[in-house]
């Protein structure tokens, strides 16, 4: 392929002048810049004047964030329809520091199956010109140059779509659109046997069943860890149950052993549970539609007529399958007795908190282990260990909250990970932590209640299981299993300690005013005919910075007090709005949920901003 793509021609469909539509604001759009240069470009770097006549969308995202890996897949139908006008180019917009790194944005970009040029933006260079403050955030640019748009969160492909319709519409008219291909250029793939693995799991026979996730895959293989005895799945993204050769997985994840001595799958991105049967290899469906969950859709009952949100593991405990439902922040179960799933744990608010279930928050939980008094759990935002009881009580033993991270062994309270993605139970009844992002296994002791490294220089571990004295740990951006013996003592480290890269926001102690902006799509409005259609919940990072303003309300803004005795700390605003098809005579008009969370550090200081604007979708005037 060659380094630049063909340049567009300009449109030949005839100008029609289009329907009167209200003006629309218009904010020239900064320049995109970036340290880390284009990926999927064939090595060309682009600048704005470059994509002059070309629709551009703009996805500021990071790859820890799952909320960002919905809206990669959210995208895809949309990029394919309007390929000829619309370029989409991924900011990519790190929270750890792990994801500054190069390397590993080259391999989230593969791992994900982006298909669009990507811009690596280490130091958040682009994001603070666009003043961005969330992931994921959406900016739409038209042909001219010109941001008229911009989206927090998800769910917001149907607005983009109908303002892409629109400005294609509006700007062949004026003979500013310009069709012609993109910039992506797909880079060459790898020969490897597997491709960012996820999970494994050892089967009675002593044989591996592992996850080859960016394959959409099962992959079987011998003790050795390394021959492959067969491959469970078609190889293409897809939902279909049936035999081997014909079920199609999409970025499958977390694997169980049942019971019966099937095997269950966490199929990632189908927002599915699934059913292998070993000996047949036929594949079947437990749970799941294929649909995402979203606010205010059934949160239990038949399992394959509810909603799922990105299940990333499974585990076998006290009767029932455990779910970590990384897309929503919580824990589900399904009953194979019943055929039921339903929430266990969580609110769907993503945070570290504990106490009962039906109170807890977490952040994308990723890894689970059982033992019989516990399920352990990697909640990965909060670069955490936690734990459930049997009582249905959350518990944490590692971690502090969702921007506090590093390498740092020693006593529970003060030790550091950095984003795990598994966790696996050990004979003496501590357990091992796959701590992503730090490239290490560690190990958390319950009974001395310290935390020590077993093993550094993995590349991106997100499992590991036991095999005799032996533990194999899924290396995934290594692409292969790693077999290691278990060590009498800890390996030492220099211990590291960092908080998210994110700059914090000043705000004046006292009154801040918060105003969640959102503008609904154009032919839709907000639908209060049963009530209202918009929520904003707030809560504070330590509690006690904020004296007034907490809870939950219909409101889009809220006037805040923050106390000035305390300097920093994290305001967690969560805002839903609810939009239908504005048609008086449809009496069934469709309508579409668009929701955030935001995490905002502030600091608190007299020259401080005294209001807060949050945009969930539109601009802020």
């Amino acid at each position: 392929m060659s380094d630049s793509s063909p340049a567009p021609t300009p449109d030949p469909t005839p100008a029609k002048t289009p329907a009167p539509t209200a003006r629309r604001a218009r904010v020239r759009a900064p320049e995109l810049t970036g340290r880390g240069g284009w990926l999927n470009t064939g090595g060309k770097q682009y600048t704005l004047a470059d994509l002059r006549g070309r629709i551009v969308l703009l996805d500021f995202w990071t790859f820890c964030c799952v909320n960002c890996l919905h809206v990669i897949d959210e995208l895809r139908e949309l990029e394919e329809k309007h390929r000829d006008t619309l370029v989409v180019i991924g900011v990519h917009s790190p929270k750890f520091v792990h994801e500054a790194e190069h390397a590993a944005v080259v391999d989230a970009v593969e791992r994900y199956g982006v298909e669009h040029p990507v811009l690596d933006d280490p130091e958040l260079a682009t994001w603070k010109q666009y003043a961005v403050r969330a992931w994921p955030t959406l900016v739409v640019i038209d042909p001219e140059g010109y941001v008229v748009a911009q989206h927090a969160g998800e769910g917001h492909v149907h607005a983009i779509e109908r303002l892409v319709t629109e400005l294609e519409a509006e700007h062949a008219a004026k003979g500013t659109l310009r069709r012609g291909d993109g910039p992506y250029v797909a880079p060459e793939p790898e020969p490897t046997v597997l491709r960012f693995p996820g999970k494994a799991l050892l089967l009675p026979g002593g044989t591996f069943l592992v996850s080859d996730t960016t394959r959409h895959q099962l992959v079987e293989l011998a003790a050795d860890g390394e021959t492959v005895v067969r491959r469970i799945g078609s190889g293409e993204r897809g939902f279909a149950d049936g035999a081997a050769d014909r079920a199609a997985f999409n970025e499958p994840q977390g694997l169980a052993l049942l019971g019966d001595g099937s095997v269950a799958v966490a199929d990632t991105v189908n927002h599915a549970l699934r059913r292998l049967d070993p000996d047949t290899g036929e594949v079947t469906t437990l749970a799941g539609t294929g649909r995402q969950w979203w606010q205010g859709s059934p949160a239990s009952g038949p399992a394959r007529e509810v909603d799922l949100s990105s299940p990333w593991d499974v585990a076998w405990w006290r009767g029932k399958v455990w779910i970590a439902m990384a897309g929503v922040h919580q824990l589900w179960t399904y009953d194979p007795a019943e055929g039921t799933v339903g929430v266990a744990a969580g609110t769907t608010n993503e945070g570290l908190v504990d106490g009962p279930a039906a109170q807890a928050w977490f952040a994308q939980p990723s890894g689970l282990a059982a033992t019989e008094e516990r399920l352990w759990l990697a909640d990965s935002e909060t670069s955490a260990l936690r734990w459930v009881d049997v009582d249905g009580v959350v518990h944490t033993a590692v971690g502090t909250g969702l921007f506090d991270f590093g390498h740092r062994d020693g006593a529970a309270g003060q030790a550091l990970l950095q984003h795990p993605l598994g966790v696996t139970a050990l004979p003496d009844g501590s357990v091992a932590i796959s701590d992503t992002y730090n490239h290490a296994l560690r190990r958390y002791d319950p009974v001395t209640g310290d935390v020590t490294t077993l093993a550094t220089d993995l590349r991106e571990p997100s499992d590991a299981v036991l095999a005799g004295d032996d533990i194999v740990v899924v290396e995934s951006a290594r692409h292969r299993l790693t077999r290691l013996r278990l060590p009498e003592e800890a390996v030492r480290v220099e211990a590291v300690a960092h908080r998210t890269r994110r700059a914090a926001t000043e705000v004046v102690p006292g009154r801040l005013e918060l105003d969640v902006i959102f503008q609904a799509p154009a032919g839709q409005k907000l639908d209060t005919r049963y009530g209202p259609s918009t929520r904003l919940l707030v809560s504070a990072t330590p509690p006690e910075l904020l004296l007034h303003g907490e809870g939950a309300g219909t409101d889009l803004s809220r006037a805040l007090e923050l106390n000035a005795a305390v300097v920093e700390g994290v305001l967690h605003v969560s805002a839903m709005a609810a939009s239908c098809d504005d048609d008086p005579a449809n009496e069934y008009p469709a309508c579409h949920v668009h929701q955030q969370d935001w995490g905002v550090p502030v600091r608190l200081t007299e020259d401080g901003a005294d209001r807060l604007p949050l945009v969930l979708a539109g601009l802020d005037a």
